[in-house]
């Protein structure tokens, strides 16, 4: 599911947006992170959570999301810059060895924001 595209954009700096709604509130929440702080491991994302508190009780009542992640130093569609729309399921997790993992790289996490990739589409 997460392309060689995807990947290469990944491995670039760029910004990610994670957007996410309750079922029941109307409007969304959106917070920002970096690509080089995204884990990937199989076709799950692992991002690193110190804040995301609104994100959190969104996901506790509705864990569908939508990311987009860009890089302008990867070509995309039409000349420089690649960027994707991923939508997934969420869920934060406290424990086990991918929070030690992720936790070992960027200690600052309270949390890991766990997504599991359910669509991905290029953009540009």
């Amino acid at each position: 599911m997460l392309n060689e595209k995807l990947l290469e954009v990944l491995s670039h700096e760029g910004v990610v947006t994670i957007i996410s709604s309750s079922q029941e509130a109307p409007g969304y929440h959106a917070v920002n992170t970096w690509n080089s702080y995204i884990h990937v491991i199989h076709d799950k994302l692992y991002i690193p959570a110190a804040g995301m508190h609104s994100t959190e009780m969104d996901i506790a009542k509705n864990d569908q999301i939508l990311m987009t992640i860009g890089s302008k130093e990867v070509i995309g569609t039409v000349g420089p810059g690649a960027g994707f729309h991923i939508v997934g399921r969420a869920k934060f997790i406290s424990e086990g060895s991918i929070y030690e993992q992720v936790k070992s790289d960027l200690p600052f996490l309270t949390r890991v924001l766990e997504i599991t990739v359910k669509n991905v589409e290029q953009k540009i």
